[in-house]
């Protein structure tokens, strides 16, 4: 082979290299609904480094998009509609960003639970649901950074979707809650698998939620699988995308097996659906 042709070769190798290194660096992020429930895509201010982007307390992830600093802000169940801000900090100073939400109206379901403790907790019950929501709280409020934030989710079992993330839910006649996840009807022992890589970063059995586990992804995406039959791995445990972490139950407060998937964003319980598509 002639020097020449060598040289030719090397360079073009290199140019796959850049172009995979670009490819492999591009945001894949979610579909943007800007309503309660949803997320914006907010494009801020910012130099060669990314800035530290703030909303309601909780740090958002950014990345890089079309040579564009863009925040990916996951929005309360709970906010109103109209106007939000988020606090944006480089090395220049620190400003707010503004951006508009609009209203959504989600629909309500009544549902029937045959044991009434689990829609009239008992006092013990009461002590134990406030320990485990701190626990719950601690790890939906994770933020690992990364240095290539990765947003991108693939649906962790095979079944039934329902399309009950924010609905307003009646318990026996009571209302409770609004529903803050994905439920996705699948036969008990049906293989959960991990959405992304992660750390697991919670486990056990919840009052409410029944075997429950939570993962880390990094950049204030955490995710968390309540009602499992099984649970296969423990907290500290690094886990790749599509590999088991658990099973399908019916633990907790429930109708039937089924998984309650649950996605967290800047701490915000965003729906699951954007980041998966419809089926």
């Amino acid at each position: 082979m002639t020097s020449t042709i060598q040289s030719r070769l090397l360079r073009f190798s290199a140019s796959l290299l850049l172009f995979a290194g670009f490819a492999a660096g591009a945001a894949v992020l979610p579909t943007e609904s800007r309503v309660p429930g949803g997320i914006a895509l907010v494009p801020v201010p910012g130099g060669e480094m990314a800035p530290t982007v703030i909303f309601n307390t909780h740090r958002v992830a950014v990345v890089r998009r079309n040579d564009q600093w863009v925040a990916v802000v996951g929005i309360p169940l709970a906010e109103k509609p109209g106007e939000l801000k988020v606090k944006v900090s480089t090395p220049q100073g620190t400003t707010e960003v503004p951006f508009r939400i609009t209203d959504k109206k989600y629909r309500t379901q009544y549902l029937t639970i045959k044991d009434q403790r689990k829609v009239e907790p008992n006092p013990d019950d009461l002590k134990r649901i406030g320990q485990e929501t701190k626990r719950s709280d601690a790890a939906l409020s994770k933020y690992t950074a990364l240095e290539t934030p990765s947003l991108q989710l693939v649906s962790p079992v095979e079944g039934v979707r329902s399309d009950s993330y924010g609905s307003r839910r009646v318990f026996n006649g009571q209302p409770r809650n609004p529903h803050s996840g994905m439920d996705i009807a699948a036969p008990k022992g049906t293989p959960i698998k991990s959405p992304a890589a992660g750390t697991v970063v919670e486990a056990g059995d919840f009052f409410f939620n029944g075997n429950t586990l939570y993962i880390d992804h990094g950049d204030g995406l955490v995710t968390m699988y309540c009602h499992l039959d099984t649970i296969k791995v423990k907290p500290g445990d690094r886990v790749d995308q599509g590999e088991l972490i658990g099973t399908v139950g019916a633990t907790g407060r429930v109708t039937g097996p089924h998984l309650h998937w649950g996605v967290a964003l800047n701490r915000a319980m965003v729906d699951p659906a954007l980041f998966i598509g419809s089926k």
